[in-house]
């Protein structure tokens, strides 16, 4: 910390939180010191915890994805049965080409 004298103004930047000493008569700036590092506050404990937690939410969503791909396959063979025993009853035609039309 810097020695204060009796006519040095201290100021605290709002923004990072560093400390200036400014000489009113001079206008500049006498000394500064930096703003306090700031720690994560984080543990190892509760790392673990997060990694823990983040591991079984990619387990659940690769198991819906899963079982929605299921989900999907057994819808088509649904709807293709269906479209199949909706056209077993109608008369096959022949379909119409491009040179017929001429």
């Amino acid at each position: 910390m810097a020695p204060k004298m009796v006519n040095e103004i201290s100021v605290e930047c709002p923004c990072c939180g560093a400390r200036l000493y400014v000489d009113p008569e001079l206008q500049k700036v006498l000394s500064y010191d930096p703003p306090p590092e700031e720690r994560s506050g984080l543990d190892l404990d509760h790392a673990a915890a997060l990694l823990k937690e983040q591991a079984e939410r990619r387990e659940a969503i690769f198991n819906q994805s899963s079982a929605d791909i299921k989900n999907q396959s057994e819808l088509l063979d649904r709807k293709f049965k269906a479209a199949l025993e909706k056209s077993k009853g109608e008369p096959v035609e022949k379909p119409t080409r491009d040179i017929d039309l001429d």
